[in-house]
């Protein structure tokens, strides 16, 4: 059917069933301070606590758990910033094989220990210089690998639809789900799973510099913007997925903005009246409610913190900048 999407409502259930035991299930939040300066009711879901501490285990174990045993034992690749390169070190580690990451240069210093401590081998490069897609696909067809892309397989976006299944099991009735916003594929498996709340607003949140998706969806086409320049490295690309806007241009309600600023003092809050360390990128939902960016104003918001890898001294850095 042509108007069937590639990931169904069942597939975010048969992930869950997956990753059951295996990926934490991750705690929901609610801080009445929040609520007060928000002006709704709002429900925190914590992927900073989830194993690598972003909810890209979810997708990377879904995805490589379900590979063939032949292909399995050669191994697999992956190009990522950091969260997404750990999450698949970590579940090939937990599956018994190995990972070859394709990371940048740049990436924050945590992210690349912690791949590194996972057991995988790293490959750096240019990112403002060089193709990480066509880096990795050649070193996947070099070693014989099975390339885990970040959020372009429907494995990888049923996997991360299992963070919004879980807060919608949890809290009930949410009036809109607000979640950040990279290369697609969180937000459009939280829209899948979204469906089972008739009348849901879905909210994507990016940083000002990277708004590939806003663009995207109001020409009704994939728009590229040059490499962001962002604190927000999880969500600095350039173009959105074919596959996740093939989702989301059908099941998100808007994109809206947030500023570096706004997602630093979404980070100060976080961790001063929330006692959690939340990451750049995984603080830009956040960011959009206390910055008023999500209007006509929900009653009952659900929103998704997606990690918390950073350092202590750029967290330091970023909050006193």
């Amino acid at each position: 059917m042509p108007d069937q999407l590639p990931v169904t409502l069942q597939n975010v259930r048969d992930a869950a069933a997956r990753i059951a035991g295996v990926a934490h299930r991750t705690p929901v939040l609610r801080s009445r301070t929040l609520d007060r300066l928000v002006g709704a009711e709002v429900r925190v879901k914590c992927e900073n606590y989830q194993r690598v501490g972003a909810f890209k285990f979810r997708g990377a174990y879904n995805a490589v758990s379900r590979l063939p045993a032949d292909q399995l034992a050669r191994g697999v690749a992956a190009y990522s910033s950091g969260n997404h390169a750990q999450a698949v070190a970590l579940a090939a580690r937990e599956l018994g094989t190995t990972a070859v990451i394709v990371m940048p240069e740049d990436a924050p210093r945590a992210k690349r220990e912690a791949t590194a401590g996972y057991g995988a081998e790293i490959v750096t490069y240019d990112r403002y210089a060089e193709d990480r897609v066509a880096i990795g696909q050649a070193l996947a067809a070099e070693r014989g690998l099975a390339l885990v892309p970040p959020y372009e397989h429907p494995h990888i976006i049923a996997g991360q639809g299992t963070a919004a299944l879980e807060l919608i099991q949890d809290v009930g009735e949410l009036d809109a789900l607000v979640v950040p916003v990279g290369g697609g594929g969180l937000i459009a498996g939280s829209a899948v799973a979204a469906g089972l709340l008739p009348g849901i607003r879905v909210v994507g949140v990016e940083p000002e510099a990277g708004d590939d998706t806003k663009r995207s969806l109001e020409a009704g086409r994939r728009i590229a913007v040059p490499v962001p320049r962002t604190i927000a490295d999880g969500q600095a690309a350039e173009i959105p997925g074919e596959l996740t806007f093939s989702v989301n241009r059908r099941l998100l309600d808007g994109i809206v903005l947030v500023s570096d600023d706004q997602i630093r003092e979404a980070m100060r809050f976080a961790f001063e009246r929330m006692r959690t360390v939340v990451e750049p990128s995984g603080a830009s939902a956040l960011a959009a409610l206390l910055a008023h960016r999500i209007d006509p104003l929900p009653r009952r918001i659900g929103v998704v913190v997606s990690g918390g890898n950073i350092d202590v001294r750029r967290f330091a850095e970023l909050l006193d900048g």
